[in-house]
């Protein structure tokens, strides 16, 4: 990994995450908390109708897409994720009783951004990084510009206007993501039991990958159903400001790990890669330090200023929440690194492990302390998770928190990794692993 190409992808990532949160400025100035907090709920309930997509395509499309024709893994996954997509929004509407209107829109926006998911994750797949940064770029300028533009410019104020921006911003980076695709040197091979061997190969990759991704949903969102039970939409709409705010500094360690996962998919020297990791978290954790300082210390009266008076409550969230989203930007680089050794298992049971201390910790805080519990419970569980892969990624590779955490000496290596723009491995920071614990040892079985 070099400097050059991280920052590209973090600068990338910067930017989307700007755009963002223009959408959670732009939604709770004019729509208001309540406002806010259904846009929050048609963003989880999208989110929660997304969830088990994963299980024939998500992160093993990068997997397998160095191996596979991309032709033969986009049709099982867009054919999945179509009955998952219509499944979901029925089950919603159900569930919730949101109504057929909502459940329309719930369903044409969730495919849309299913299908802009699966085309940008091959071209990730196939190293197209600078495309697949640029079309989430779009993406998240679509959102902003057209919410911006009726907002402003027409001045309606409506949730719905939420619907119809997201239909152009996934609809038009979609297209533009296909054109792309059909720019690889891939065919359709049209052989006996082809795309049925790679549907199947595809499924049993999934399986494992996504179950953590569908854990660290229930993680990220689950109490914000808890919260809107207890407490209604107003308090959703505070505590997701919050929330849109910490995870922002996640674009960090996001970077890294997205490249990371990359790396190790593709390479031969896996404990190298262990090498690099070490590496990489210690100036990973110096910058998300710097940046959850700043987030902590922003004034109450800032909030007020920039989101509306209702959001003044949002200070204390921030500074509950800090903890965690420090703790889990080394999560992110963890769970990347044995993702890219297929070893699922060691994430699921990580990421189990937060989801109890998730439901544990909302059942016994939200009724007490409402918004408060909340963002308590999300830090808990960061720290839970994180907690686990370290003791599984120091029996597996030898590399223990210690070499992990930044010190003096990252600090004075700043100017000089800057200079020469590389992100070497760390030769002396990781020791051998002792007896038991070699490279070769399965790591999903912790």
């Amino acid at each position: 990994m070099t400097l050059p190409r991280l920052l590209h992808t973090f600068v990338a990532r910067l930017g989307v995450a700007l755009l963002n949160f223009g959408v959670v400025w732009l939604t709770a100035r004019y729509l208001g908390a309540a406002g806010r907090g259904q846009v929050s709920l048609f963003v989880t309930d999208m989110a929660l109708s997304l969830l088990f997509i994963g299980l024939l395509g998500g992160s093993s499309l990068i997997y397998l897409a160095p191996r596979r024709s991309v032709w033969h893994l986009l049709l099982p996954a867009l054919a999945w994720a179509t009955v998952v997509c219509a499944a979901g929004s029925a089950g919603i509407w159900l569930w919730r009783g949101t109504g057929w209107a909502y459940a329309a829109h719930l369903f044409g926006v969730s495919w849309l951004q299913a299908g802009f998911s699966i085309v940008t994750l091959l071209l990730l797949g196939r190293r197209r990084e600078q495309s697949f940064n640029y079309l989430n770029l779009a993406q998240a300028g679509l959102l902003t510009a057209s919410l911006a533009a009726v907002f402003l410019g027409l001045q309606l104020r409506l949730v719905a206007v939420y619907w119809w921006a997201s239909y152009l911003a996934y609809g038009l980076p979609l297209l533009a993501a296909l054109l792309l695709l059909r720019r690889l040197p891939d065919r359709w091979q049209r052989q006996p039991g082809e795309l049925r061997a790679v549907t199947r190969e595809l499924a049993e990759n999934s399986r494992g990958a996504h179950l953590a991704n569908i854990l660290s949903f229930l993680n990220y969102r689950l109490s914000y159903y808890f919260l809107a039970a207890l407490a209604g939409a107003k308090a959703v709409g505070v505590l997701s400001v919050s929330v849109a705010l910490a995870e922002a500094i996640w674009l960090i360690p996001r970077s890294a790990a997205q490249l990371q996962y990359v790396d190790v998919v593709h390479a031969a020297d896996k404990q190298a890669q262990a090498r690099a990791l070490a590496r990489t978290a210690r100036l990973t954790l110096l910058a998300t330090g710097a940046a959850v300082l700043g987030l902590a210390l922003l004034p109450t009266a800032l909030l007020v200023a920039v989101f509306g008076p209702e959001f003044g409550a949002a200070r204390p969230l921030l500074a509950l929440l800090a903890p965690g989203v420090l703790t889990f930007s080394l999560n992110m680089l963890l769970s990347s690194y044995f993702a890219g050794l297929a070893a699922y298992r060691t994430n699921n049971l990580a990421t189990g492990a937060g989801l109890v201390m998730t439901l544990l910790a909302s059942a016994l805080l939200i009724p007490r302390f409402g918004a408060a519990g909340a963002a308590l419970s999300a830090s808990l569980s960061y720290v839970t998770s994180t907690a686990w892969l370290l003791l599984a990624f120091r029996r597996h590779t030898g590399i223990g928190l210690g070499q992990l955490l930044p010190g003096r000496a990252d600090v004075a290596g700043l100017p000089r990794l800057l200079k020469s723009g590389a992100l070497p491995a760390d030769e002396e920071g990781a020791r051998p692993a002792p007896p038991g614990e070699a490279a070769g040892r399965n790591p999903a079985q912790p």
